[in-house]
């Protein structure tokens, strides 16, 4: 890379440079500062860069260039399914019909836009055995706090609210668990794992009572575990009188295979943007459909998408609904995605995902299990946990392991998630890598392992091809600087 694409844009500045010209303007303009606060109203000029256009065209490709994405390279990140996304999906989502149509319209002048939508509804009651969708989550931390909220409606309804205030949550959950509950206004009580990575059940039991609202769980869970007690896990808390949460990010692993509603949940979320394939990260898009079971419907969000005889219908006229939890009608550009993928995969191409996900999974622990611990020996499903402890006994941290693998090439697995998993490093492959690039996967972890034997020193120095070496993360996170200064 030359000195200038090194450079930030500002420091490639030079007085009175332009990357565009346009031609004299010929409409009666106003002073818009006019109309603003004083207070609000810039005194100086801002000081923006002056370069020319190849200049620039130069510098944002540089940036580009130093992204990692899944159509750079392997990107294992566990819990999270990041997975190549097919490019058909993005010419229908660019479709005119699609594209250039706005929520305020005339839901007579967007009909095929809604007939998706219901279709996608119905598609994702298959996969999830739930009754009733709404699509109307941004995603899935969303989702789990509308599901949440349907909780609390019901219980209120059934002259419950007032007691019953506490979200069980196993200690192996995502994060957003605990979080949604509590910003849903629940208390929230961890239920400790069992030897093999599950929820316990006498441990459920002795949690259980008159104040629980309800169990929040992924299946399998974030250990890569499937939880083989569900059906007697559902049928426990439902005797206790609480309702059971299936946290969808982990669905990539039963599609086809088994469904929520068949284990006993009562409420889903799906990330339409993990299991069903559409550009995610840095923040967005994503999309968190909830599925309830028939009792739960009447408290689903509004407006929901209805079909009226040959026509399609945004419905607000529901007496026991939560309300909207979103503008509009959810992240549609992510929907029509998610629909794409479904139609073309097919039933037998949905469950042939999963098949693959957990045989990739499967042999990915296979090869490293002699070079890394493996907490949990039976067989995993989507994705698996190593430990390394057997690292860190030599001095070398999971982190330092992660730093190492970005001078092979590769994105790092999610490190020290879950917690209960000393010096954890979670591994997804997911359906769509070859065996090729998986082996080439393994391969650089176990040299990694063979250098912590031989030099572990040099793990400390991680990553020493990369163009940004380690920082100072907590004084990063703290004290950032996002404002440049000359």
């Amino acid at each position: 890379m030359t000195t200038s694409n090194t450079k930030m844009i500002f420091e490639q500045s030079k007085s009175g440079r332009r990357a565009y010209s346009l031609p004299e303007n010929d409409v009666e303009t106003f002073d818009l500062t006019a109309q603003l606060p004083k207070h609000l109203s810039r005194k100086n000029a801002a000081e923006l860069p002056e370069v020319s256009e190849l200049q620039l065209m130069r510098h944002y490709t540089a940036l580009a260039n130093k992204n990692f994405g899944i159509e750079t390279g392997f990107y294992p990140l566990g819990s999270c399914t990041m997975k190549y996304n097919p490019k058909v999906n993005e010419d229908i989502a660019r479709m005119d019909g699609f594209m250039n149509i706005h929520p305020l319209q005339d839901p007579a002048t967007v009909q095929g836009a809604l007939k998706l939508m219901y279709d996608l509804q119905e598609d994702l009651k298959q996969v999830t055995g739930m009754d009733d969708i709404s699509l109307q989550p941004a995603a899935g931390a969303q989702g789990e706090w509308a599901g949440l909220l349907i909780f609390k409606a019901y219980h209120e309804k059934n002259g419950e609210g007032s007691q019953r205030k506490t979200i069980l949550v196993p200690d192996s959950a995502h994060g957003t668990n605990p979080a949604s509950a509590a910003v849903a206004g629940y208390n929230v009580r961890e239920i400790k794992s069992n030897e093999n990575g599950t929820v316990g059940v006498e441990a459920l039991k002795s949690a259980l009572g008159p104040d629980t609202a309800g169990l929040m769980l992924t299946n399998p869970n974030t250990l890569g575990l499937f939880e083989v007690d569900i059906v007697e896990i559902a049928e426990i808390v439902h005797e206790a009188g609480g309702l059971l949460y299936y946290d969808g990010a982990n669905a990539n692993a039963i599609l086809g295979k088994s469904t929520p509603g068949e284990m006993g949940f009562d409420v889903v979320h799906l990330n339409l943007h993990k299991s069903f394939s559409t550009p995610h990260g840095g923040g967005g898009p994503g999309s968190g459909p909830i599925g309830v079971k028939k009792y739960l419907s009447p408290f689903l969000p509004v407006p929901r998408i209805e079909k009226q005889e040959e026509e399609y219908v945004l419905n607000t006229d529901y007496a026991d609904t939560i309300g909207r939890v979103k503008g509009y009608f959810g992240n549609f550009g992510v929907n029509v995605r998610a629909y794409a993928y479904i139609r073309s995969m097919g039933a037998e191409g949905l469950q042939q995902v999963s098949e693959d996900a957990v045989l990739n999974a499967n042999y990915l622990k296979a090869r490293l299990s002699k070079y890394y611990d493996t907490p949990y020996k039976q067989h995993c499903k989507h994705e698996f946990v190593l430990s390394g402890l057997r690292q860190k006994r030599k001095g070398v941290r999971t982190l330092d392991i992660a730093k190492r693998l970005l001078d092979y090439g590769f994105y790092a697995p999610t490190v020290y998630f879950p917690l209960i998993v000393e010096e954890c490093i979670m591994i997804e492959p997911t359906e769509t890598e070859a065996k090729e690039t998986l082996d080439e996967f393994a391969d650089a972890m176990i040299k990694i392992a063979e250098e912590v034997e031989e030099q572990p020193e040099l793990l400390h120095e991680a990553p020493l091809t990369k163009s940004v070496r380690r920082l100072d993360e907590v004084v990063a996170a703290r004290k950032p600087k996002v404002i440049y200064q000359k």
